[in-house]
């Protein structure tokens, strides 16, 4: 298989930095994710010692790590995490955006894999919402509902854009888009007078 990186963020830089988290608080409400994670980039080698070891003090020591390798261009066999090895395996059947990690002595978790190139506002939006207490939604549904809202985002800057373009028409009560000129100019005994374009006079 070929390895595929993000040359964007190199890998000595990626060990190096924290693990970027979200976790739910510790409550009796238990949700269907235990939180969120976001990597800098794609390669897992580079990537997951620093997950497991921001996990060790509050989880208890990981020993096991599973990801859908669909998202994930090399999966190695074990990683190295602060003295003790922890063996990665990969199961196409879990969601190609979540992470499952075990420890012995603990239990389970499942995270929320935020991708790599994700914009930060998006990226803030995903990790508050799967940190929430007793949440029922899945990290499928989490990131269809982050779509959807980049994709209204997107939709209104351009709406936006279009408008700043055409001069900042407006659209008139009668449903046609209409110029500055066409907009109320005047006030006279309590009534608003409209001129159209052709300066006709007050429309009653």
């Amino acid at each position: 298989m070929t390895t595929i990186l993000d040359r964007t963020v190199r890998r000595d830089a990626a060990t190096e930095s924290p693990a970027r988290l979200s976790l739910t608080p510790r409550t009796a409400l238990a949700g269907r994710l235990d939180g969120a994670w976001w990597p800098r980039t794609r390669d897992l080698e580079a990537e997951l010692p620093p997950l497991a070891a921001a996990l060790d003090g509050v989880w208890g020591r990981i020993t096991r790590i599973a990801v859908n390798p669909a998202r994930w261009p090399v999966v190695p066999h074990k990683v190295s995490v602060a003295g003790h090895t922890v063996h990665v395996g990969w199961f196409a059947e879990l969601h190609p955006d979540k992470v499952i990690l075990l420890s012995f002595t603990v239990g389970r978790w499942d995270l929320l894999v935020i991708p790599p190139g994700t914009e930060p506002a998006a990226a803030a939006r995903l990790m508050g919402a799967a940190a929430i207490p007793g949440s029922v939604l899945t990290a499928g549904a989490l990131m269809a509902e982050e779509a959807a809202i980049s994709r209204g985002m997107r939709d209104a800057r351009s709406r936006e854009d279009t408008w700043e373009t055409e001069g900042g028409a407006c659209v008139s009560p009668y449903g046609a888009l209409v110029g500055q000129r066409d907009l109320p100019v005047s006030r006279t005994h309590g009534h608003i007078d409209t001129w159209t374009h052709g300066g006709s006079g007050p429309m009653t």
